[in-house]
């Protein structure tokens, strides 16, 4: 039987990118720029900021990563930032409603927002959103975390290997949700395997992982926090992971990769307030946030729920939500996987 071996978490190579870099001057607009630089400003812009507290919005229901992710950091920024920050859950659409009415306010600093990976580049291939959140909305802070999904039987399938899953005549799979990676790295999967498969949409990790534990579905892509407790107890059995290399918590696991499958798929977070920040106000939560990321309890935080560094620089926030928005789009196109849904 499978006996996983958990190590402390570190990050990968090449994912802890530089915190700050700011576009050419050619590029110095959020028309050209897209999501990255404030939006200037003088007089009462250059007020001292902040001078009250400060509302960050964890999209999403309490208890999930973006949750707790929220949470730790917003803790670690208390201190460097000199005033209180509050958590908030608005929950709905994988993100979208929180993220809309979040950017949809003042851009005083006052009202952050958690988003993540799968609203931007796997959302527009997946969900029908007629006015969806762009990166020109936002103004990106900072990058801070990266997870990667693993996917798990439950320990009493005949299951045994990711060759054993993809052998089947067919399988009924679940999902964290339309929209998310869980959905697009099994839909992927199967469709480059050319397997029969269904998918399952839950809400959120914990009810898939309910469901895999009640033998509900055949396989599930979960984060590898939420699968954590269930493969050292061996209630759950992992497959693959859909990283690009083998991660350092479960070291014996494959890739999907070597297994023939180029399918990598991960969730990135970053933090953002709406477009147009005063300039003193972005240098100041940057300038905040580099000091929190070296907060001793947010480390161990990250470490203990086996979730990655990815503290990337505006710009590479913004790169890599559209490139990966593209590959999703060829790989989609490439099987001929029809994945919209009502957001």
């Amino acid at each position: 039987m499978f006996q996983a071996r958990l190590r402390p978490a570190r990050p990968r190579q090449g994912r802890h990118l530089a915190d700050a870099s700011v576009c050419v001057a050619a590029l110095f607009t959020l028309t050209s720029c897209g999501g990255v630089q404030g939006g200037g400003g003088s007089g009462e812009d250059a007020e001292k900021y902040p001078t009250k507290t400060v509302e960050w919005t964890a999209p999403s229901d309490p208890g999930g990563s973006t949750d707790l992710i929220s949470r730790a950091a917003a803790k670690a920024l208390e201190d460097p930032l000199g005033q209180s920050v509050v958590v908030e859950n608005k929950a709905g659409a994988n993100g979208a409603v929180g993220g809309k009415e979040i950017l949809g306010r003042e851009p005083d600093g006052y009202s952050l927002v958690m988003l993540f990976q799968s609203l931007m580049s796997i959302g527009p291939h997946t969900v029908v959103d007629d006015d969806p959140i762009k990166m020109s909305d936002m103004d990106v802070i900072s990058g801070l975390t990266v997870e990667d999904y693993v996917l798990v039987v439950p320990a009493q399938s005949d299951i045994e290997t990711l060759d054993d899953l993809l052998a089947k005549k067919s399988v009924k799979y679940g999902t964290t949700g339309a929209g998310t990676g869980s959905e697009l790295a099994q839909a992927l999967l199967f469709g480059d395997a050319g397997v029969k498969a269904g998918g399952i949409p839950f809400d959120g990790g914990a009810p898939t992982v309910t469901a895999l534990l009640g033998s509900q579905v055949d396989v599930g892509a979960v984060h590898v926090a939420e699968a954590a407790p269930h493969l050292t107890s061996e209630k759950l059995r992992p497959l693959a992971v859909f990283a690009k290399e083998r991660i350092d918590f479960l070291p014996d696991v494959p890739t999907a990769v070597e297994s023939g499958h180029d399918v990598v798929v991960d969730q990135r977070r970053w933090v953002a307030g709406p477009a147009g920040l005063p300039d003193n106000v972005v240098s100041e939560l940057r300038a905040a946030l580099k000091k929190a990321f070296k907060d001793p309890e947010y480390g161990k935080f990250l470490e203990n729920n086996y979730i990655g560094r990815w503290e990337a620089s505006p710009d590479a926030v913004v790169k890599q939500v559209e490139t990966a928005k593209v590959r999703y789009g060829e790989l989609i196109d490439k099987f001929g996987l029809d994945l919209k849904s009502e957001g």
